[in-house]
């Protein structure tokens, strides 16, 4: 029996509730998961990974990727035109991230785009690195 299109859009419905709830932190898939599951509406794994890559093309939440081995983790951006204007440091450690808005960085910008012709898309940039924290242990 297939499952009406109402079915599939109150699924992404609490999936991005789930997002927004969580805006603050990192939500993984299999939290995302879980939170569905104990709310007695479990959704698949790969149901929940196809919206949420429709919702970072979309730019209406960040995908953050490690490496090759570890899973992505997500934020919710929705509307926020801060979180679409600075760069991002995320450290591989201990996971934080950071908004930066730098002179240095968004001069950065400036001449990518007047000697390149390119516009950097700042919901798809993180710059992975260590934090001070985390490069003194």
């Amino acid at each position: 029996m297939a499952r009406s299109s109402n079915y599939n859009t109150k699924q992404k419905e609490r999936i991005l509730n789930i997002l927004i709830e969580n805006s603050s932190v990192h939500t993984t898939a299999g939290h995302i998961a879980q939170c569905l599951q104990a709310q007695g509406t479990p959704v698949g794994i790969a149901t929940i990974y196809r919206y949420l890559d429709q919702l970072a093309d979309d730019g209406i939440i960040r995908k953050y990727t490690i490496d090759n081995k570890t899973g992505a983790c997500y934020q919710y951006i929705g509307e926020k035109k801060e979180c679409k204007e600075h760069f991002h440091l995320k450290c591989v450690k201990c996971g934080r991230l950071f908004h930066v808005k730098c002179e240095y960085l968004s001069s950065l910008d400036k001449h990518i785009l007047s000697h390149h012709g390119f516009t950097i898309d700042h919901t798809k940039t993180v710059l992975y690195g260590y934090c001070d924290n985390c490069s003194e242990n």
